[in-house]
């Protein structure tokens, strides 16, 4: 079975868990697939966003309704959890609708908000439209940088494309912590 028809039979689902568990870099590769027309484009900015949107209510739930188990508990105990109830506390509609496009509190943050007392419904209408925006820009991310590839170095064997999208994706994966980490904590 090629890599190929494994992305034509696989491939929304791959992006669906993708987006719900890692993130940016699943939806990232969706719009490359959707480049090279395995998918087409909509569907695979779908399949971000429902995953987006999936993996958020999920620990959402978790906060509210799970914060005694394990895996809850160790989650917020984590450092970030300073930050992220400050901004949630200040902010609470406009940190709903941007946690997921803050570097390192993505998966911290629907906890948190789970926890406190944001109303579920009004959690599901924001975590939506932030999921709509967040899976349309990172597949159009991804679309238009397999575009750019294609037009700088000519039409390449998938596996190099998305080879290429992986490294690319760990790049600004790894800038963005650096940037995170020289960066000075206020106080």
């Amino acid at each position: 079975m090629s890599i190929e028809l494994l992305i034509e039979n696989y491939g929304l689902v791959a992006i669906f868990l993708g987006a719900a568990f890692e993130g940016e870099t699943a939806a990232f590769l969706g719009g490359v697939v959707a480049h090279r027309g395995l998918l087409t484009y909509w569907s695979a900015a779908l399949a971000a966003t429902a995953g987006s949107f999936a993996g958020d209510q999920m620990w959402f739930f978790a906060g509210r309704y799970a914060a005694q188990w394990g895996f809850v508990r160790r989650l917020m105990e984590k450092p970030a959890l300073a930050r992220v109830t400050h901004l949630l506390e200040n902010y609470p509609t406009g940190f709903i609708l941007a946690f997921r496009f803050l570097v390192g509190l993505r998966t911290i943050s629907p906890v948190v908000i789970g926890t406190t007392r944001i109303p579920t419904g009004k959690f599901v209408v924001l975590n939506a439209v932030a999921a709509l925006v967040w899976g349309q820009l990172f597949t159009a991310l991804g679309y238009l940088f397999g575009h750019g590839i294609q037009q700088m170095l000519g039409h390449l064997p998938l596996h190099r494309h998305l080879l290429i999208a992986v490294a690319a994706a760990a790049v600004v994966a790894a800038a963005a912590l650096a940037f995170r980490k020289m960066r000075p904590s206020a106080s």
